[in-house]
């Protein structure tokens, strides 16, 4: 069939062929080797002419294994053949403990491809595709797969799966019936059975960054506002009898500054009223009495205004004020991470902005009152009872405690953002985002407690943001960038690419990519990705469903895969609106 190398040019052979009055078998896409003494050269037909076909240089087979690239062509007078099994076992792989089955190939009448665990999932990795190209099926076939081989047990698993639609609940939740030690845990906003578990994030570990994002923070004056309201909750929100003495210093203090603004009296009664009902204590409240000499009153009777538009008792408050000030409490304010609730929150946003005067300032103002707006929308929503936790817990228990049920180690955790807008999903990814990049950071043996957040519809939360500019960083960014060393992997799912962040494309090792067929997408993946070739962006375009081109660090050359149908299936098929309209 082979006949000669007519003539190479760049990575490609023109190859003579004789037909030999015989219909020749389809070539497209398949391997040849180009053999001459102990080299070995593999190519795959590009190309076919009338007598006449296209090869592409791949790599070179050496020392019992596969390279990819070659250092010099095949001779003209090379030997020119079909793939060997043993060849074709070298570069899809064989079946071993470390190895998982992937799918299998079109090309090769479904001969399996086999893919070390290590190779994949050591490694940033994305899966793109189309709506409806199988993205979903083809993602849940994977970790069924990981999970079904008997020889290895990934008993210490940690996948994390953001799930934007619920889809990966069925196809996990049997997981247990593989081996009675694998577990599947189901955290949601909205429970449908007694084993799913509420989503909860405590709102005292949220970092100065992580509540930025969550009150759509734009500015750094903002983050000034933000910081003295986390060392502020963290006192108001104790109940302790130096804490007591803390908040009264700083009750009196703003109390002292609003008597000496420029404001009228009126002004300055109503925003002091204010303040005592959102942040009062036994020293500072409406019935506190104040003692005078022979005389006392209440602690609102001291700001009744007399016929001269002043306070009757100034100086009477004016002492009671003073003679609880001491400046070197606040040396005492707690900068480690204490309990309180996002009502806590608010109130001491609410006490920031009066004491330190921000709402004064006209520049300030409009963007401390868009931290309120925000945070006031929050605990007056249903989005509230994503942040109340009963109790305290550090972020290393809180942690565990996401990969544990009934006392059982989960290996699947599955937390379904479904009934959560996109704005706050975003933020609340994120967030996790940043515990489990913190914790894998933190950890003695580096990258011993590997974590693998699966983004499903990762657009909606790997974007080019505003992050860079207001804290510095995006938590993807730099996870993409630095967590592979620690044991933070992500795994992006998305059907468009061209709406990740750039950095982040960038520093994923594999690809799997289902059919895709928007222009701007198949230009973005061919501009992002300087080592994939042409033929494989032409071939995204008319891929079937189920069907993949698989290539990165963990192939040795980029491969048509086709994906087994997960069993059981996620919720990701089109409606049946045939039988709904009967």
């Amino acid at each position: 069939m082979f006949l000669n190398i007519l003539k190479i040019t760049d990575n490609i052979a023109t190859v003579a062929i004789n037909k030999g009055g015989q219909n020749l078998p389809d070539l497209m896409n398949m391997h040849v080797v180009f053999e001459n003494g102990t080299q070995r050269i593999l190519g795959e037909v590009k190309n076919i002419h009338e007598n006449t076909i296209e090869i592409k240089f791949l790599g070179e087979f050496l020392d019992g294994g596969f390279r990819t690239g070659i250092l010099r062509k095949p001779s003209l007078d090379s030997r020119i053949r079909m793939i060997s099994e043993p060849e074709l076992q070298t570069i899809i792989g064989t079946k071993t403990p470390d190895n998982f089955l992937l799918g299998y190939s079109p090309l090769y009448n479904n001969y399996p491809i086999y893919v070390k665990i290590n190779e994949l999932f050591s490694n940033h990795f994305a899966i793109l595709g189309s709506s409806g190209s199988g993205k979903s099926c083809g993602t849940a076939r994977i970790i069924q797969n990981v999970f079904a081989n008997p020889e290895m047990p990934v008993y210490n698993a940690n996948l994390i799966f953001f799930d934007a639609y619920g889809e990966y609940k069925n196809a996990f939740s049997n997981l247990s019936q593989i081996n009675s030690n694998y577990n599947y845990k189901f955290i949601t906003t909205n429970k449908t059975t007694e084993a799913d578990e509420d989503l909860r994030l405590p709102i005292y570990l949220l970092s100065l960054d992580d509540l930025a994002l969550l009150l759509n923070a734009t500015e750094h004056s903002q983050l000034t506002i933000l910081e003295r309201t986390l060392k502020l909750v963290r006192i108001f929100a104790k109940k302790d009898e130096g804490a007591l003495a803390v908040k009264n210093h700083l009750i009196a203090k703003a109390i002292l500054a609003i008597l000496y603004s420029n404001k009228t009296s009126a002004g300055k009664k109503n925003e002091i009223f204010r303040l005592i009902h959102d942040t009062n204590t036994p020293q500072f409240n409406f019935n506190t009495p104040v003692q005078g000499v022979g005389f006392t009153r209440s602690f609102s009777e001291c700001f009744s205004i007399d016929s001269n538009g002043q306070f009757s008792e100034s100086v009477l408050i004016n002492e009671y004020l003073l003679s609880h000030l001491d400046d070197s409490l606040e040396e005492s304010l707690p900068n480690d991470i204490q309990y309180f609730t996002i009502e806590d929150l608010e109130v001491a946003l609410n006490f920031t902005l009066i004491s330190e005067g921000f709402q004064e300032n006209d520049a300030l103002r409009d963007a401390s009152t868009v931290l309120l707006v925000r945070l006031h929308s929050i605990v007056n929503s249903n989005n509230k009872n994503l942040f109340m936790y009963p109790d305290f817990i550090t972020l290393e228990q809180y942690i565990t405690s996401l990969v544990v049920k009934q006392n059982n180690r989960c290996q699947i955790v599955n937390i379904n953002l479904e009934g959560v807008d996109d704005n706050l999903a975003k933020v609340v990814v994120k967030i996790f985002a940043r515990m489990f990049f913190d914790f894998a950071k933190s950890r003695p043996n580096r990258a011993s407690i590997p974590f693998h957040l699966f983004l499903e519809e990762a657009h909606r939360y790997v974007q080019k943001d505003n992050d860079l500019f207001l804290i510095g960083y995006n938590i993807f960014d730099r996870i993409a960038k630095e967590g592979r060393k620690y044991g933070c992997l992500l795994d992006i799912i998305s059907q468009r690419p061209v709406e990740i962040s750039d950095t982040v494309i960038a520093q994923v090792s594999n690809f799997m990519i289902f059919k895709m067929t928007h222009p701007a997408d198949l230009d973005y993946i061919e501009k992002m990705l300087p080592n994939i070739s042409a033929d494989i962006i032409d071939k995204m375009s008319s891929l079937q469903p189920g069907t993949c081109i698989s290539f990165g660090s963990a192939f040795k050359i980029p491969f048509i895969t086709s994906m087994q149908m997960p069993n059981p299936s996620p919720y990701s098929s089109n409606c049946d609106v045939a039988n709904a309209w009967k």
